[in-house]
């Protein structure tokens, strides 16, 4: 028989007076409802003792009550109590009830209209229908209601004070950190009692492959790679994310822009000092790769991705035309091709030019005097300089917000000041990012086997390299058979060093 109908039954028997239990647990780690079912137990005594017939549970668990989030079960049990379900309510303490002044009021007030009483298992009973009884009633709340913001300030407090320090303050694994100690330590299965030993991780310590991929994917973009390259490269390695799945091109991006790569503590988004664990990367290079994938100017391919060495890059030598040649299917054989935007007329067989073009080009960089080809390193940038200086513009932002918080500048004195810091630090880090960039050229010139570099670099790389050094215009080709036996005029094909 279900409670609803023990209490119909109960009612029309004369018999004893009904009650509810309400129970709630603010956090509950390990979903194993302990908290509530202890305090059910404690309830139930009550009801027992005092011979009132219990129709209905009401359960909130992991859902606090200072937060303002929504307790279904306890707007569920005020529902109720408007229609007469019982005229006693039972929980193991006042708090947890209600910690909000607004929540208690209507809640005294239901309880005046419906003859409502309160009991406790560890305050005792309420008599919201007298003014001592709310006064209690108000005061246990204001009580409970500190000891929440209390308890708040001291959470926030331990946090930030953690990420001064540099620790980890919980949660899922950061990719790139975490090293097994040898250590275990007990942990209890969500929803079970059931307990396991899980490893006990230093989060200091770098994984060696998860270190090296995040070394590797700030050094692609530094030297004119894309996110989706290394997004590649990481799935090619095997490498997936801390809960096992694989990074996609958002997540890769939003891994190399996080500034635990370069040992940067953060406390609610803002830089607070550097951390006490191992850097993935220098700060130079990471603050260049925030200033490279952050560029609003910065080009990257939306919708389909471009596959082709020369797409959108090669001029159409047509006369009086000024665009650029993009990849696209001619002919019944579907056979790739080259065509003018303008759209014409002809095309170039696209892995024929494609190859031809790579020949010329790692042909260049395999010369004895191909080194003579890196661009110039940035004149006069002292990125030593540029550092501090770029430590002290932040530490001003944050004395800024201090001195405003404490009512010693106005709101227009604090955007003034904060907005020149920041004009200030973009253009240091623009400065840093300038000497970090590598030229696209680096580690194709001067090594053994250029040609197993080139296959070696992602196509992103590749274009970069390509537009750095080389200048190719499609010129109208000659029609049918070349005098090499092929239908390919190498002649059209018009090139140009750039360095």
């Amino acid at each position: 028989m279900s409670r609803r109908l023990r209490s119909a039954v109960s009612v029309a028997n004369g018999g004893t007076t009904r009650a509810v239990i309400y129970v709630r647990i603010s956090q509950d780690r390990t979903g194993a409802h302990l908290g509530v079912d202890r305090q059910r137990e404690d309830c139930e005594a009550l009801a027992e003792r005092n011979g009132w017939d219990v129709v209905e549970v009401y359960v909130d668990n992991d859902v606090s009550a200072f937060s303002g989030k929504l307790r279904k079960d306890y707007r569920r049990m005020l529902a109720d109590l408007e229609l007469g379900t019982a005229t006693i309510v039972i929980a193991w303490h006042t708090d947890r009830l209600h910690r909000s002044p607004t929540e208690l009021e209507e809640y005294i007030d239901l309880s005046e209209r419906r003859g409502v009483s309160t009991h406790t298992c560890q305050a005792g009973s309420i008599d919201l229908s007298s003014p001592s009884g709310r006064m209690t009633a108000r005061i246990l709340g204001a009580v409970a209601r500190q000891e929440s913001e209390h308890k708040g300030h001291r959470v926030a407090a331990a946090r930030r004070q953690k990420a001064k320090a540099g620790q980890w303050s919980g949660g899922l694994r950061p990719f790139g950190w975490g090293v097994p100690t040898g250590e275990t330590k007990k942990k209890t299965l969500k929803g079970t009692d059931e307990e396991i030993d899980v490893p006990v991780l230093d989060m200091t310590k770098l994984v060696p492959e998860e270190g090296a991929a995040l070394a590797a994917g700030t050094d692609m973009i530094l030297a004119a790679g894309s996110v989706k390259g290394w997004a590649r490269w990481l799935a090619e390695k095997g490498l997936l994310s801390t809960t096992g799945r694989p990074i996609t091109h958002n997540a890769a991006r939003d891994l190399l822009l996080r500034p635990r790569n370069a040992g940067i503590a953060i406390y609610q988004g803002e830089e607070i000092g550097r951390g006490l664990w191992e850097p993935a990367v220098p700060e130079p290079k990471f603050r260049a790769v925030v200033a490279i994938l952050t560029d609003p100017n910065r080009v990257t391919t939306t919708g389909s991705e471009v596959k082709w060495l020369g797409s959108l890059i090669y001029k159409c030598g047509r006369p009086g035309c000024k665009t650029t040649v993009r990849n696209t299917k001619v002919g019944g054989s579907g056979a790739p091709s080259y065509r003018c935007q303008d759209n014409h007329g002809g095309g170039r067989n696209a892995a024929v030019l494609d190859a031809y073009i790579q020949d010329l080009l790692v042909a260049r960089l395999s010369k004895p005097d191909a080194v003579d080809l890196l661009g110039p390193a940035p004149d006069g940038v002292n990125v030593g300089k540029l550092q501090v200086e770029s430590e002290t513009i932040r530490r001003r932002l944050t004395d800024l917000a201090a001195m405003f918080g404490s009512g010693q500048i106005s709101m227009a004195q604090f955007t003034e000041g904060s907005d020149v810091a920041r004009a200030q630090l973009d253009g240091v880090t623009a400065q840093l990012a300038r000497a970090a960039v590598k030229d696209p050229l680096v580690g194709l010139v001067g090594v053994k086997d250029v040609q197993a570099a080139w296959e070696a670099c992602e196509l992103g790389r590749q274009r970069k390299v390509l537009q750095a050094l080389l200048e190719v215009t499609l010129r109208p080709p000659r029609q049918g058979r070349m005098p090499d036996g092929g239908y390919f005029d190498y002649d059209a094909v018009e090139t140009r060093w750039k360095r």
